[in-house]
């Protein structure tokens, strides 16, 4: 069975993951999003990612899983993630932690290769930018996972949101991603939406894949309306017309309501090949 039919409720996973589903479910948010809870096994204190939305059974039921909260962590300031976070580190007495000084309340920012420390937990910061600016992934190295936030979700790919995200760093964070794979450090994927992937590997490099054969996609697009990417100019992604001119070619067989997020994509993909 596909993952596109594999019903996500959550779940266990490793010796280290609880996963909490919101009920947020939606075009961009897939069932809902994942609220992880990390702890050591045996431990009485736990790390959150991703609190979620405002609501209050799930709330609960994060709090009922989760114990005593050592850290609230963000993977990026989409309100999907972070709405919660602040009230919920309230309740359990403790601070919120992201990449983003904005998104952090009572604590201080973390950093790239920090390592979270929460009784006998050790939990690896990656920065990896793309999907926004501020997004990163968490590595949970005794269970070979890797927590991707929204860079890589359980189905379908992620959006490229320009102007914060950036697809050069993308790149980069995908590679990023797939050399903790490489050096035998991750081997499945724990995404902020949608199933666990346990094919940490093949589905790094489809996510390679898939953004090529778009770019090509585009580079197309543009030829079709008599444009090559040297003509762009630097500041093409704020153009008004072109960007939804390239989704109607590109995305012409996807769900128009679909188009939205597509377009950001797609002005992120231009601003790419504008600076190639």
């Amino acid at each position: 069975m596909s993952a596109a039919l594999v019903p996500w409720q959550g779940g266990e996973y490793g010796a280290r993951g609880r996963c909490v589903l919101a009920p947020n479910p939606g075009i961009m948010t897939l069932d809902g999003t994942n609220t992880w809870i990390l702890r050591e096994p045996g431990a009485d204190r736990s790390i959150v990612v991703d609190p979620g939305p405002l609501h209050d059974d799930h709330l609960d039921a994060v709090a009922a899983v989760a114990g005593q909260v050592e850290a609230v962590v963000v993977t990026h300031h989409h309100l999907d993630h972070t709405e919660a976070a602040r009230s919920f580190a309230e309740r359990m007495g403790c601070g919120v932690r992201g990449l983003d000084p904005e998104q952090c309340w009572r604590s201080e920012p973390i950093v790239d290769g920090e390592v979270l420390s929460v009784a006998g937990l050790q939990v690896e910061v990656v920065t990896t930018p793309g999907h926004t600016s501020d997004s990163v992934s968490l590595l949970i190295e005794a269970d070979g996972a890797l927590l991707t936030g929204d860079m890589v979700l359980g189905r379908g790919t992620t959006v490229i949101v320009h102007p914060d995200g950036d697809l050069g760093s993308y790149f980069d964070s995908i590679a990023k991603m797939r050399s903790l794979v490489t050096d035998g450090r991750a081997q499945s994927l724990w995404p902020a939406h949608g199933p666990v992937l346990p094919e940490a590997a093949a589905v790094l490099d489809h996510y390679v894949v898939h953004r090529r054969e778009r770019l090509a996609q585009v580079e197309a697009a543009l030829s079709r309306l008599g444009l090559t990417p040297a003509q762009l100019p630097p500041d093409v992604a704020e153009d008004p017309d072109l960007p939804r001119q390239v989704v109607e070619v590109v995305y012409a067989d996807v769900d128009e309501s679909l188009w939205v997020a597509a377009e950001w994509s797609v002005r992120a993909q231009l601003a790419y090949l504008a600076g190639r």
